[in-house]
């Protein structure tokens, strides 16, 4: 296990540059993979669940290689085997979009249980049902799940019953060799499906969106080609975050305001200062924080993936600030470790008129979880010993450290390896004290 040991009370100064979308760009290696030819990925960013894709796809006979600084070349090709490794559902939770590889290229599958994060119920009904729309026959084992389409898939109309982003990204996958056309409706907004979907145009897919509808007319072949992953949005919101929080001052080199409209719209609301420029964006801090209320929604709406950064900032903003989390039933267990540091953050089950339409998982949970939080502030914080609980909240908790006075050790990082290349190198280059350790 590795862990970072920080001593806080530094304000970050400086600028970082973005890497290439955590979200998309593992994605699109997958993608990749479904062409006949060599893809070119470039503005790859040297991260965890990158690292684990280019090993299962080498385990497929997928040809993988890196021959320049954040750059990934896939060789699309036939497939060795059917089977993806244990270690893959291990690491990630998107091993269902390996599904629509399997099954175009042998016309059967067996994905091992997803892992990664634990955010709570993320369940994968939504894949299986738009697969098994297109002709896949699915049957669950205690090791994962086996899928067979005996003359392969073909196209279908699906409805997603709430908005799901990998949902989305894996039944594209799926359609764009199958046979005939595929409508996928109520799909999510996210700009990475977008980035995903020029990929697959550029490679000789018919994929078009129109509004929350996408149809995509299946094609025999694709061809390899080069494509510019885009910026990673949530890593800009990092590093915002934390600028504002430790009244620093950050330029973020590569971070797209289109991007972020949302989170930006907040900002004005709290009194977050920012200047966008042609290089990006600079945060700073100009003057106190004032409390303010949000709710995470589907894009485009306030991400999930910002608001335990933004709970954390918001225990250094004056007043009361609430957060309703609609999208992960569990994305709020890492302020347990904020409250041991000095935070005062209260859980409770927000008064929701139709919770069943408004929540994004299952409802009702199997497991209770508070979905709401009533943040006092400022309260200053103290460093602790905490384990990171997901790739988000171990940000979050490496921004508290930063934040707080005295030393943290913050263990289990490799989930925050996931998403951040180089995170602790790049943190220390904005003057933050921070050392890996074993």
């Amino acid at each position: 296990m590795t862990s970072f040991k920080i001593i806080g009370g530094s304000a970050l100064k400086g600028a970082v540059r973005l890497g290439g979308a955590k979200n998309v760009s593992f994605k699109l290696m997958i993608a990749a993979a479904m062409a006949t030819g060599e893809s070119r990925l470039l503005n790859m960013s040297k991260i965890g669940d990158v690292e684990v894709t280019f090993r299962t796809l080498e385990s497929l006979g997928i040809k993988c290689s890196r021959p320049g600084d954040n750059t990934v070349y896939i060789q699309g090709g036939e497939l060795s085997t059917h089977i993806i490794p244990k270690f893959t559902g291990e690491k990630t939770r998107a091993t269902t979009l390996f599904a629509g590889l399997l099954l175009n290229k042998t016309c059967q599958a067996f994905i091992p249980l997803p892992g990664g994060c634990s955010l709570g119920d993320r369940l994968i009904d939504r894949h299986l049902d738009g697969l098994k729309a297109m002709g896949a026959e699915i049957t669950y084992t205690d090791d994962g799940i086996e899928m067979i389409a005996q003359s392969g898939l073909h196209g279908a109309t699906y409805r997603f019953e709430k908005k799901s982003h990998t949902g989305t990204e894996a039944l594209i996958i799926a359609a764009v060799l199958a046979d005939g056309k595929t409508v996928l409706e109520n799909v999510a907004f996210e700009p990475e499906i977008d980035d995903m979907i020029i990929f697959f145009n550029k490679m000789g897919a018919q994929v078009k969106r129109v509004a929350d509808t996408i149809e995509i007319e299946g094609v025999k072949e694709l061809f390899g080609t080069t494509h510019y992953v885009m910026s990673d949005r949530n890593e800009a919101v990092s590093y915002a975050c934390m600028a504002l929080a430790t009244k620093g001052d950050i330029i973020v080199e590569g971070a797209n305001p289109v991007y972020i409209q949302s989170f930006l719209k907040k900002l004005d609301e709290i009194g977050g200062k920012y200047e966008i420029g042609d290089y990006g964006i600079r945060f700073f801090y100009d003057g106190e924080l004032t409390a303010t209320d949000i709710t995470t929604q589907p894009e485009p709406g306030f991400m999930t993936d910002w608001q335990p950064l933004w709970t954390t900032m918001m225990t250094s903003a004056r007043g009361i600030s609430h957060v309703n989390e609609l999208v992960h039933n569990n994305r709020l267990a890492f302020t347990k470790e904020l409250n041991v540091m000095g935070a005062k953050i209260e859980l409770y089950d927000p008064i929701l008129d139709n919770p069943g339409e408004l929540y994004q998982f299952a409802w009702p949970e199997r497991v209770h979880n508070f979905h709401a939080a009533k943040i006092s502030g400022p309260t200053p914080l103290h460093g602790v010993t905490m384990t990171v609980p997901d790739l988000r909240g171990g940000a979050t908790l490496v921004m508290a450290a930063i934040m707080a006075t005295g030393e943290s050790i913050i263990d289990n990082v490799e989930l925050i390896d996931r998403g951040y290349e180089r995170f602790d190198e790049r943190l220390g280059n904005l003057s933050a004290n921070i050392e890996r350790i074993d």
